[in-house]
């Protein structure tokens, strides 16, 4: 099955998801930002502590389910006597119930400023890599 894959997550946050099935994250990242833009709630998204440029055939990620997302702008200013300055960031928060543990099949997109998609499929707990 395909699914937005969100790279990069801490393995201890995995775990954490894992244990107590039902978390909060905030993105910041501007790679997996794009994909929870292309989330919506009630769909799935797998998760995996492998770094972008490393996701590959065969890479183990947890599958959750998107219980909520919400996207916030912080605006930042600062000044002084000779100038003033403004900044926005962007956050996405998303609440997940954990799933399942997948291994990819195969990486369908993984363009910048895009999404990245995966083909992966459940594993169970008793299957050998």
């Amino acid at each position: 099955m395909e699914y937005i894959a969100l790279t990069g997550i801490a393995d201890s946050l995995i775990e954490i998801l894992k244990k107590h099935n039902l978390r909060t994250l905030e993105i910041r990242s501007p790679q997996n930002f794009v994909g929870v833009l292309g989330l919506s709630a009630g769909e799935n998204v797998l998760l995996t502590s492998t770094s972008l440029q490393d996701l590959t055939d065969g890479t183990q990620g947890l599958i959750a389910k998107v219980v909520q997302k919400q996207v916030s702008v912080h605006s930042i200013l600062s000044s002084n006597d000779l100038y003033i300055e403004e900044r926005e960031a962007m956050s996405a928060r998303i609440q997940l119930e954990c799933r399942c543990m997948a291994r990819v099949r195969n990486v369908v997109s993984n363009e910048l400023g895009k999404p990245v998609r995966v083909d992966a499929r459940e594993i169970s707990c008793y299957e050998a890599r």
